[in-house]
Formats: C-alpha cells, sequence, structure tokens
C-alpha cells in the first residue's frame, strides 16, 4: 500500500517538475500558477517518500548483512532505527496525502461581531480583529480593511494559503479580564464572534442582477451625523436568501457597492458549501453561533496570562504574544488535528 503511494508521489513530482521548466507552461501564466502551486503542495510529501526510499534501503542493506552471518551491534541499532523510521514516515506520508480542502488557497474575508458583554465586548471585537490583522502580517499576507465600526469589523486577508491559516479562527472567541469600565476590579467575561469566509470568484458564484436590491444613502458617523453630503453608502439585499451587507467606508459609491458585492459573493458561496456539507465547520452560523459565553472555540484569561483552545485541549501562558498575532503553534496544531480526523475518516470510508 505504502509502496505504491510513494510511486505515485514520485510520478506526479517529476511531472511537476518538468511542468515548471517547460516553456509552453511558464507561457501560460494561469497554468504555471497552477503548477506551481500543485508543485509547492507536493513538495513536502515528496521528501517524505525520498526518505522512506532511504531508509528501506538502510533497513535492506543492514538486514542482507546480518544475514550473511555478521552480527555487528552498530548494524543491529542501524537495522531498528531504520525500521522505526520506516513506520514514523509512513504516517507522515498518508497525513501529508491526506485531500485537502479545496478552499485552502482561496483569499478570506472575516467578519469580527461583539457578542455577550456589552461596551466590553465592543472593545475585545477590536482586540481580536488587531490579533488576527497582526498574524495574517506577520504571515506575510496582505490585509485590506473594508469595514470598521464599534464593534463591528469586516476586512479581506490576501494571500496563497490564507483560508488554510484563517479557517481555525471562525467561532466564538471568549475573554476573561478587568474592564477599563470597572471600578471595582471584577473580572468580566464577554465574546467576539468571528466568521471565515472563503472569498468567491464570480465563476464560483452566479448572482442575477434581478435578485438584488441595491440602496443608497448618506453616511453616518458617531452620533449619527452625516459624513458625507452625497450618497455613497450601499445597501445591498439578496432577495431569494435575505442577505444584506452594507458598506459605508469608502467616500465612493462605487468603492462601497464593490466591496459589498464581494462580501455577499463570499456569504453565498459559503452558505452554498454549508449546504452540500452541513456538518463541516464551513456552516457560518456553526462557526459563529449566537455569542453566548458557553459557546466558544478558544478562552483567552488576562489574570492567568492564558490563552486555551478548547477544540484540541491545547493551553499557553504566552497572552501577550498571541494578542500581538503569535498564533502559529495553536494554526500547526490545529491543521495536524484537522488532517488526523480527515485520515480517519478516509481510513474508515476505504
Amino acid at each position: 500500500m505504502i509502496e505504491s503511494l510513494v510511486e505515485q508521489i514520485e510520478a506526479r513530482f517529476a511531472e511537476l517538475e518538468r511542468q515548471v521548466s517547460d516553456p509552453e507552461v511558464i507561457a501560460d501564466r494561469r497554468r504555471y500558477a497552477e503548477v506551481g502551486r500543485e508543485y509547492r503542495r507536493l513538495q513536502p510529501a515528496a521528501e517524505l517518500a525520498a526518505e522512506w526510499r532511504r531508509a528501506v534501503d538502510d533497513a535492506a542493506g543492514a538486514r542482507e548483512l546480518l544475514d550473511e552471518g555478521g552480527d555487528d551491534p552498530e548494524l543491529r541499532e542501524l537495522l531498528s532505527s531504520a525500521e522505526s523510521r520506516i513506520g514514523e514516515l509512513e504516517e507522515e506520508i498518508r497525513l501529508a496525502m491526506v485531500e485537502r480542502d479545496p478552499n485552502d488557497d482561496k483569499n478570506v474575508i472575516v467578519e469580527v461581531r461583539a457578542g455577550a458583554g456589552g461596551e466590553e465586548a465592543g472593545l475585545w471585537a477590536g482586540d481580536v480583529t488587531r490579533m488576527l490583522q497582526r498574524y495574517a502580517e506577520r504571515r506575510g499576507f496582505k490585509v485590506e480593511t473594508l469595514e470598521a465600526r464599534d464593534g463591528e469589523y469586516t476586512f479581506e486577508i490576501k494571500g496563497d494559503g490564507a483560508y488554510s491559516v484563517f479557517k481555525f479562527e471562525g467561532g466564538t472567541h471568549r475573554v476573561q479580564r478587568v474592564p477599563v469600565t470597572e471600578s471595582q476590579g471584577r473580572i468580566h467575561t464577554s465574546t467576539a464572534t468571528v466568521a471565515v469566509l472563503p472569498e468567491a470568484e464570480e465563476v464560483d458564484v452566479q448572482i442575477d442582477p434581478n435578485d438584488l436590491q441595491i440602496d443608497v444613502y448618506r453616511s453616518s458617523g458617531p452620533g449619527g451625523q452625516s459624513v458625507n453630503t452625497t450618497d455613497s453608502a450601499v445597501r445591498i439585499t439578496h432577495r431569494p436568501t435575505g442577505i444584506v451587507v452594507s458598506m459605508q467606508d469608502e467616500k465612493s459609491q462605487l468603492q462601497n457597492r464593490e466591496k459589498a458585492m464581494r462580501v455577499l459573493r463570499a456569504r453565498l458561496y459559503e452558505q452554498a458549501l454549508a449546504e452540500q456539507q452541513a456538518e463541516l465547520s464551513a456552516d457560518r452560523r456553526a462557526q459563529v453561533g449566537t455569542g453566548e459565553r458557553a459557546e466558544k472555540i478558544r478562552t483567552y484569561n488576562y489574570g492567568e496570562r492564558r490563552v486555551t483552545d478548547h477544540r484540541i485541549k491545547l493551553t499557553q501562558h504566552n497572552l501577550e504574544q498571541v494578542l500581538e498575532g503569535e498564533l502559529d503553534d495553536f494554526t500547526a496544531a490545529l491543521q495536524a488535528d484537522e488532517k488526523r480526523r480527515a485520515l480517519e475518516t478516509q481510513a474508515a470510508s476505504g
């Protein structure tokens, strides 16, 4: 079984290596980008396959020498370590070849909203937004703010593999801390909800213009005062689903409309995915829940400098660094957990 899988990896990787240097492929920008992405995705598995080959050769060589009558302790140690490594590599190769989420390479649109906890929840939504944006920048992604107002933030994260990193941030983030506004120094619990939507291209979602109701109005700032003398704010209602998207941060009606359409496409795409695979976390309602304190993916405790991810039971005592966007350990553990669960599902269905 593993021999066959290794052969498949070797053959496909050799073909991709040939294609990345093929002038015809290089001349086709879209095809070249696709080949490059697949090459990078397969490279870790190809390296593991090469290491597996070396370990198998080492074990066979040691076994042959021992069979010829030698009883060298070093040979026995080499055979033992090679066989042990072969077992580990087989598991690693299977994990590396687990079918990826087809959305993993997409850009993402992230929506952060204040949940339970009043004014403090609004402040926490701002902190979560800052944490996620810092993380995106640290990973080399580009962040574009689509909407920012008290307790409500929408932004796009652009870059290869953005969804594969940020899909794990969807859900309710709970904070336990003493609010600045609390004179008694009591610990307050509040939440912010995060929805992570894979960005949809026009080819992914067909929207009939006749299904849209588009309203324009004047942007309003704090206290409701008009910050614009023209009708630049845009509200788009998708009649068949009832989804409503409003944008008012740009001074141009055209820009607000373009941003609103991007968010609408992402929400419709995510809804279609959720209908196809209701059990997956792509379901926005499953990600967000109601924002109640009991529904949480992660808790941030200021008093103990503790961050706990409840899905994988991982706790770290580096709250300040996490809030500055150092989420790599959580992402790596969640990605490994996702792969293992996918592998179990694959084994059960096979």
